[in-house]
């Protein structure tokens, strides 16, 4: 299965940085939400897990805010993967604004 990894710095205090992540998760949820068969988040301190899905794929992956960055990895379908560019950089813009 296709991968993707983002990683976006950030100036935040690291406890910040997750609850802004964590807002921009219920703002998509929100948004989104219904397009999707599932949207499932879990966090631990400053570490949170995902799986989605949508239109009958589903990906999952993590979400680690660091000190000074956040790290997201996750997986694709592999109907997906030449929309891999598109969704990476989706994915910062929204994280970079968020953040800022």
């Amino acid at each position: 299965m296709p991968s993707l990894a983002i990683t976006v710095p950030h100036g935040l205090d690291q406890r910040e940085a997750a609850e802004r992540l964590k807002r921009l998760i219920e703002d998509a949820k929100a948004q989104y939400g219904m397009h999707l068969s599932e949207l499932h988040e879990e966090w631990v301190e400053h570490t949170g897990s995902f799986r989605v899905g949508a239109m009958g794929f589903k990906s999952t992956g993590t979400v680690e805010v660091r000190a000074t960055e956040v790290h997201i990895q996750g997986s694709l379908p592999l109907a997906a993967i030449m929309f891999r560019g598109r969704i990476e950089e989706t994915i910062r813009q929204q994280v970079e604004r968020r953040l800022t």
